[in-house]
């Protein structure tokens, strides 16, 4: 029988990432508790602080501005895109 893969929402992961990190409770005690294997919540656990990391160093804004700067360069290509497009249909419509 294949067991179905489970998947936990945003929320729940943080909640178990959050009591990993305060150490209360050892990851054992709370994959049994959670029903969850104690390797995810390591995982959980590692890109937590990760991110914490990332959260006070600034490094997310340039990630911000960089994320934002590459959709502004993707709209102004649909838009180039867009405009060649139109211009080969009227070609077209002359021509055919």
């Amino acid at each position: 029988m294949i067991k179905k893969r489970q998947t936990h929402d945003a929320a729940f992961k943080a909640k178990v990432a959050l009591e990993a990190v305060k150490g209360e409770k050892t990851i054992t005690q709370l994959a049994s508790q959670y029903g969850v294997h104690p390797n995810q919540i390591g995982q959980w656990k590692k890109k937590l602080l990760e991110e914490l990391l990332l959260l006070f160093s600034g490094k997310r804004d340039c990630q911000d501005n960089r994320h934002e700067e590459l959709e502004a360069e993707l709209y102004r290509h649909i838009g180039q895109l867009k405009v060649e497009l139109e211009w080969l249909k009227k070609k077209s419509q002359i021509l055919g």
